[in-house]
């Protein structure tokens, strides 16, 4: 395992930087990715405590080219790309009728688009070096529908399509391709949404966590972010060539029902 390199994409907060601590705990090389204006500072901070060597980039993800650069930066910084994590997203919530088209736009091009781009820029490295795990961060929502989602859904929906179709491809070349689906996450931007969910519904934040984001979850408890890096390290190792094509629902039992 030693000096294999990571690429994270959406790795300065939430769940990608919980993602990229524990990638740099066990000793990879890694990639950092980000909009935060103190980016650099984040991964230069993680890679003196764990000893890593890391990079930095801002690349605007919906722009195919800066997805292309960005593959290219991390295997011209690192001489390898043996893990690539897409898991930078976002969000918007809204009756369809409502939806705005460059909401809708954004979210396809970010969430999915920039897997795809990402993917198909790594693949040729991977397969030179006979080694190649692609993670890619859908969510319960890859699996099951909610209201006012729309957009986000056919795109999470689409990156497990696409996990399938990497997987298969990936196979003769030591490429496997998974997707890892949690439910909600404890992330800043969660906590954002339950402050507007508790205005809307004119709840307390304890009623909006209760009533309306782990309604679905058997287990009513957000996922911890190293669940999520624990199944990462896990679908990174060597020994998992035969863990492939698969979609791992991390949700609370949501996706059981």
């Amino acid at each position: 395992m030693m000096n294999k390199t990571v690429l994270i994409t959406g790795s300065t907060s939430g769940i990608g930087l919980a993602l990229a601590k524990q990638f740099a705990k066990e000793g990879y090389q890694i990639m950092f990715h980000g909009l935060e204006s103190n980016g650099n500072e984040i991964a230069k901070a993680i890679g003196e405590k764990y000893e890593v060597k890391v990079a930095f980039s801002k690349a605007n993800l919906l722009k195919s080219d800066a997805v292309e650069d960005l593959v290219a930066e991390t295997i011209n910084s690192f001489g390898k790309l043996h893990i690539l994590v897409n898991n930078a997203g976002i969000q918007y919530v809204s009756p369809i009728e409502d939806f705005p088209n460059s909401k809708y736009e954004d979210i396809i091009a970010i969430n999915m688009n920039a897997a795809f781009y990402a993917s198909k820029a790594a693949w040729k490295q991977m397969k030179s070096q006979k080694f190649g795990r692609i993670i890619n961060i859908s969510s319960v929502h890859g699996l099951r529908a909610s209201e006012f989602k729309s957009a986000y859904v056919a795109a999470k929906h689409g990156v497990i399509g696409m996990t399938k179709v990497l997987a298969l491809e990936g196979a003769p070349f030591n490429i496997t391709c998974n997707a890892i689906c949690p439910g909600y996450v404890k992330t800043p931007l969660v906590e954002g949404q339950i402050k507007d969910q508790a205005k809307a519904h004119h709840m307390t934040e304890v009623e909006v966590i209760e009533k309306v984001m782990l309604k679905k979850q058997a287990v009513k408890q957000f996922v911890p972010v190293d669940t999520i890096a624990d199944m990462a390290l896990l679908l990174a190792k060597e020994t998992s060539s035969t863990i492939t094509g698969t979609s791992f629902a991390l949700d609370g039992g949501w996706s059981a029902q």
